[in-house]
């Protein structure tokens, strides 16, 4: 198979709508060969005259926001909203900021053409693609932020982070002007919180949150996985075995949150090059800590293999 955009303006970027010819051979080796039209949007007036449009004409449209450099777990959400929808919008856009002075925004994978395969291949219709001067113009200062939601786990050591996630939601929320928006529940802080910010300021979309999609190990896909070198990656696979060994002690009679806190902890810690910046079992609707799992609890995670920072979460079921 393969995949090739057959035009390009000048300075680089992809004309509208972006052509694709996406080739295919069967089992007899014959080479078919697929057109693939995918609109391609950097304006906010343009995207939003074009929701507008869609709106009127009586379509539905579904929306995934990504930063790009997309995996099969942003495939998973496209796929989940090419089903929910007539038209199938996908955003690509490193938001500055979610990112803290000494993160990664300069070194965050890119890899703008190869995102617009993979989108086409999967139905995309519209990518919006905006600059970080269109989306946030000279003289931005208003922001959105959460009370008591990004005061746990993640939010703890990255203060700046769920401020900046709230606020570019909301801004692609009124460009895109979507019906429904799909988001991974491997980022289960992020998902609970853009949930509380749409019930509380009465957005009329509806959020569908994804299962996390895993490599065959376990390890929950994510774009900072190229990050890891192959020991790295070995030394990864822990979060994942920490989650289902804390499932597995519940079942064995062991329930209290701090005693299986500290079995994680010293699980990851046998691990080389590891660093842990939070475990924690709380309510998964208000990311509280709690005491005791008698009823479904979250087991979230947040672990540095080398320089690079994993995070991972599944639902403790005391009745599984």
């Amino acid at each position: 198979m393969f995949s090739k955009p057959v035009c390009l303006s000048k300075n680089g970027r992809l004309l509208k709508p972006a052509v694709f010819l996406l080739g295919r051979r069967d089992r007899l080796n014959t080479l078919a060969i697929e057109v693939i039209f995918i609109n391609i949007i950097y304006s906010i007036a343009e995207m939003q005259a074009h929701s507008n449009l869609l709106r009127q004409q009586g379509k539905t449209i579904a929306f995934v926001p990504t930063m790009g450099f997309l995996h099969d777990g942003h495939l998973s959400l496209i796929r989940e909203g090419r089903s929910r929808a007539d038209v199938l919008a996908v955003s690509i856009f490193v938001n500055p900021t979610q990112f803290g002075p000494t993160e990664d925004l300069a070194t965050y994978p890119r890899n703008f053409s190869r995102d617009l395969e993979l989108i086409g291949q999967e139905g995309g219709d519209i990518v919006f693609a905006p600059s970080e001067k269109e989306l946030y113009p000279e003289g931005f200062e208003t922001f959105v932020k959460l009370e008591a939601l990004p005061e746990h786990l993640c939010g703890l050591s990255r203060p700046h982070f769920f401020r900046g996630v709230a606020t570019v939601v909301t801004k692609l929320f009124n460009i895109v002007k979507p019906h429904v928006a799909i988001f991974g529940q491997k980022d289960f802080q992020q998902l609970t919180v853009i949930r509380r910010m749409v019930r509380d300021l009465n957005f009329d979309i509806e959020i569908v949150g994804c299962p996390t999609v895993r490599e065959a190990d376990g390890l929950a896909m994510s774009s900072r996985n190229s990050y890891l070198t192959p020991d790295q990656r070995h030394h990864a696979r822990c979060l994942y075995e920490v989650l289902e060994n804390t499932q597995s002690l519940l079942n064995a009679g062991l329930n209290d949150a701090s005693r299986l806190i500290q079995a994680a902890r010293e699980r990851i810690l046998s691990y080389p090059q590891t660093d842990i910046d939070y475990i924690a079992i709380c309510n998964p609707e208000t990311l509280e800590d709690i005491a005791t799992v008698n009823r479904p609890a979250l087991v979230a995670l947040a672990v540095k293999v080398g320089t690079t920072r994993l995070i991972d979460n599944r639902i403790l079921d005391p009745g599984e």
